[in-house]
């Protein structure tokens, strides 16, 4: 672990993203493991529990019950030693290359620059906050830059040129409804291709790319190591403004009932039942099976040939690995981790991991 983690505030809706503290469980200076709640937040349509990503102890957690706070804002430190102090946020003067008059802090300032905030146009009043540039970001205030092209419903950015990226890429063309202007890609080259994509560089070219009137994107990061790594990716774009279109390959069959959120990605020969409910990024890989009724969270990554039966419920981020049978009316936990073609038969507790080719609950 480094000196200190920010524990930010997560999108859990993409049509609000303002959360309420609605119960604090941890203090300052306590020390806390991986999965431990910090809180309890809520939006008028959900709740969730903020959870430690990294052991560490609590160090400036200095909200509370009624509180409010934004995606992506910061709700406390997770810090190797309960003694360490956080950086303070630099004094209100003139940075130098601000227009005159302005005063900004040095957070506020990359906020803006990383959103297209016209500084010719903030007040000269007073110091300008985060808090400041989110609540322009939020009104659509005329001080955010707008795209100097037009938009284009058709152009798509794939994040991610890893092995489920190829994957996405065959999808993308099969659906025949969207073309894929680039990968973004922090670990691969710029001006290298994967299947005739160009690679365009790493996340600094998002905003490039929001600029020039491309709105939609792919989540190519499969998380089947690390489920965290493809939720913050789709964080990353959702700072950025861009939108998830549904991707439904023309040979899989999904129900008129079902409902689907946006950037689930169906794959060749797979099935979802009547009332399923989709959630966010969902993956339904090649030959899985969704039956009626079942509810998948946020992330959900379904492996190929996976047969969920009638009314199962998954939760967010789990991972359910190639082959699994999950019988009727069974839930699965936040972030658990179902091994390929394991059985479950009953309920699996949050982050659990059920290893490949065992039945679950074990005799």
């Amino acid at each position: 672990m480094t000196d200190a983690y920010e524990v930010l505030i997560p999108l859990l809706n993409p049509n609000e993203p303002e959360v309420q503290i609605v119960e604090r469980l941890v203090e300052n200076g306590q020390k806390v493991v991986v999965g431990d709640v910090l809180c309890m937040v809520e939006t008028t349509k959900s709740s969730h529990e903020i959870t430690a990503e990294w052991e560490g102890y609590i160090v400036a957690f200095n909200l509370d019950q009624g509180d409010k706070l934004r995606a992506g804002q910061r709700l406390c430190w997770l810090a190797e030693a309960a003694e360490w102090t956080p950086p303070e946020a630099p004094e209100g003067g003139l940075v130098e290359g601000l227009p005159q008059g302005i005063r900004i802090t040095q957070p506020a300032l990359q906020l803006a620059q990383a959103h297209g905030i016209n500084l010719d146009k903030l007040p000269t009043t007073s110091l300008i906050t985060e808090a400041e540039i989110q609540r322009i970001m939020s009104e659509g205030s005329e001080t955010v830059t707008k795209s100097s092209g037009p938009l284009d419903s058709s152009a798509l950015v794939l994040y991610g040129g890893g092995g489920h990226g190829k994957a996405l890429i065959d999808l993308v063309r099969a659906v025949g409804s969207y073309r894929i202007v680039g990968i973004i890609d922090d670990g691969l080259e710029a001006g290298t291709e994967i299947m005739e994509i160009p690679v365009l560089g790493g996340a600094e070219q998002l905003q490039i790319l929001a600029r020039e009137g491309i709105r939609q994107a792919i989540n190519a990061v499969g998380g089947i190591g690390d489920m965290n790594s493809r939720i913050q990716v789709f964080r990353r774009l959702q700072t950025q403004h861009f939108e998830f279109p549904n991707l439904v390959h023309p040979t899989a069959w999904v129900e008129p009932g079902a409902d689907l959120h946006s950037g689930v990605q169906v794959f060749p020969h797979a099935y979802i039942g009547s009332e399923a409910q989709i959630g966010l990024g969902v993956i339904v890989n090649t030959a899985a099976v969704i039956s009626h009724d079942c509810v998948l969270q946020d992330y959900v990554n379904i492996a190929p040939g996976a047969l969920l039966a009638g009314n199962v419920s998954i939760g967010e981020g789990v991972l359910v690995g190639m082959g699994v049978t999950i019988n009727l009316n069974v839930q699965v936990g936040q972030g658990a981790k179902i091994g390929n073609s394991a059985v479950v038969k009953a309920d699996v507790p949050a982050d659990q991991v059920v290893r490949a080719g065992m039945t679950w609950p074990p005799e």
